[in-house]
């Protein structure tokens, strides 16, 4: 069995991987991750979040060799991620043609948040017990 330690490792290098292939995602599943009709070059903004998610993609696999030194990274990809799902959801709502991101994007956010702040939480508890 895996310890916590190394749960959190590889879900640091699983999420930064899956942040790396927004794009990807976007031309594959368009309604659940582009928020713009088109390609997804066609729109700066999406480009821009590519972009974004790309670079903290790069940080969270690199912050998988030491969790520890790179706690600040992993929260505020934490905090952030349950910002932007709530920001995000509460769009989605307010206009059916965005509906496709209550089951792609927010919840996948969510589930980054929830991962992630459970095994920082318990390894937390691991050390200082």
């Amino acid at each position: 069995m895996f310890h916590r330690y190394s749960l959190l490792q590889i879900a640091l290098v699983v999420f930064g991987a899956i942040f790396c292939l927004v794009y990807p995602l976007a031309i594959v599943w368009p309604s659940g991750w582009a928020w713009h009709e088109g390609m997804p070059a066609s729109s700066q903004y999406f480009m821009m979040i590519v972009g974004v998610y790309a670079t903290l993609g790069v940080f969270l696999i690199r912050a998988g060799a030491a969790p520890a030194a790179n706690a600040s990274l992993i929260w505020f990809t934490i905090w952030s991620s349950i910002v932007h799902a709530a920001i995000m959801a509460v769009q989605s709502m307010s206009d059916p043609i965005r509906m496709g991101h209550m089951m792609g994007d927010v919840p996948a956010l969510l589930l980054v948040a929830a991962v992630l702040g459970g095994l920082m939480l318990s390894e937390r508890r691991t050390a200082t017990a």
